[in-house]
């Protein structure tokens, strides 16, 4: 999956954000810090619009951030793919054919470490590396693991997209729309 050649994948926190979703020729975008009664209509435009819904389902809120919450996002909001900081949300979404990225918050060695091991048991379709402008770290993750990198966090500039996507990140994702072209 390398989501149709698109290197950036917009991270959008409100509904101005999801218009300029809609009217874009941006396939891919990410949805944080919605509330659970948004999901379906955001979901059906979406659709409507050739536009395909990574959902961060830890940042619904009136969500609990459990298997049956998963569930209940998969059967009935339909996203095309999760991302979760949680193993039995990546595990659920894989089970039912979406998309899984698992994020992965670079705070110190232990951290990656137990990560690792995470990521042998889980293996999520990427992981989501932040902040994403630690290319050498990108290139670590991506080749301990074997699993794809998307970098993401703290993406203020053209130059931290191209750093990241020269270390071996296959997307950039930011909530930066001047970045988003």
């Amino acid at each position: 999956m390398d989501f149709n050649g698109q290197r950036i994948l917009p991270a959008i926190r409100n509904m101005k954000d999801f218009e300029k979703i809609l009217k874009s020729d941006i396939e891919y975008f990410i949805l944080l810090n919605s509330h659970i009664g948004q999901l379906k209509s955001i979901s059906e435009y979406s659709k409507k619009a050739n536009k395909k819904l990574l959902l961060h389902i830890d940042l619904i809120h009136g969500l609990k951030n459990d298997e049956y919450a998963t569930q209940f996002v998969i059967q009935n909001i339909q996203p095309f793919g999760l991302i979760s900081t949680r193993s039995q949300v990546i595990t659920t979404a894989k089970k039912k054919g979406l998309l899984a990225i698992q994020r992965l918050f670079l705070l110190d060695s232990t951290a990656l470490e137990t990560s690792y091991k995470l990521f042998e048991k889980t293996q999520p379709d990427f992981i989501e590396v932040l902040p994403g402008l630690i290319p050498h770290m990108i290139k670590e993750v991506k080749e301990t693991t074997r699993i794809p990198v998307l970098a993401g966090g703290l993406i203020r500039t053209k130059d931290d997209i191209e750093n990241a996507l020269n270390a071996g990140a296959t997307a950039v994702t930011t909530s930066n729309y001047e970045l988003w072209e």
